[in-house]
């Protein structure tokens, strides 16, 4: 062989070996090393199942309603049409709702009261990590101090007062209805807040956080009135 192909093949193995050592050194050392231990990796995998589960109960409810309007021998669709508005409706906040669910009280602590320290509001940051905490674990619609929350609902300081939805939290004390899908989903949100550190964190800020047992049926009002007209003008 002349030297030209000598050095050609030369040049070629550098290039070959060069890429092969940067591919192992990528293996062996990569550029983000997951430092996670095995319990939250699976408390992450426990999430995703159950972000899964939820979407399988949705994609259930929707299929046995387009199921419902596929029926040929379905002789009342209006009917169906004025169920699927009126839950959208729920949804929306636009009706109250009703069903199995979990109450929670939320007082200054008595100590303040005694020695008559001044009463402080519950500060915004506490009550929207309560909220996620309480929408992570299936909660279907949320009450506070009487003011229901939306997909569009703002949990705000203005003022140095606490609102919701631009509405400041009136009293010192109030409730928070919560509403779940079963009774069973119910029982466990009671169960999670009892076990969890909010009530901790509630004391620290001289509030008491009260949990109450599972009921049955909790009812939730609706963000606003519905004027229903009586009379139409046909022109």
């Amino acid at each position: 062989m002349t030297k030209k192909m000598y050095r050609n093949i030369t040049i070629i193995s550098f290039i070959i070996g060069f890429m092969l050592a940067v591919q192992y050194n990528t293996v062996q050392n990569p550029t983000e090393r997951d430092t996670r231990d095995i319990w939250e990796i699976r408390q992450e995998l426990s999430e995703e199942k159950k972000r899964h589960s939820e979407l399988l109960s949705s994609l259930s409810i929707l299929s046995s309603t387009v199921n419902k309007y596929e029926d040929a021998e379905f002789n009342n669709p209006e009917l169906l049409l004025q169920e699927t508005v009126d839950d959208l409706k729920k949804q929306a906040g636009l009706l109250p709702i009703s069903g199995p669910g979990v109450t929670l009280t939320i007082e200054p602590s008595q100590e303040l009261i005694q020695f008559g320290f001044e009463l402080k509001p519950i500060s915004p940051d506490l009550l929207i990590r309560l909220t996620n905490d309480l929408y992570r674990n299936n909660a279907q619609a949320i009450e506070i101090d009487e003011k229901r929350l939306t997909y569009n609902s703002a949990i705000r300081d203005i003022n140095g007062k606490t609102t919701i939805n631009s509405e400041p939290i009136k009293k010192a004390d109030f409730e928070i209805n919560i509403i779940l899908q079963t009774y069973e989903q119910a029982q466990k949100l009671s169960n999670h807040l009892l076990a969890s550190s909010f009530q901790d964190e509630f004391f620290i800020d001289n509030l008491t956080l009260t949990v109450h047992d599972a009921k049955q049926n909790v009812r939730i009002n609706s963000t606003v009135e519905l004027q229903h007209s009586k009379y139409l003008i046909e022109k």
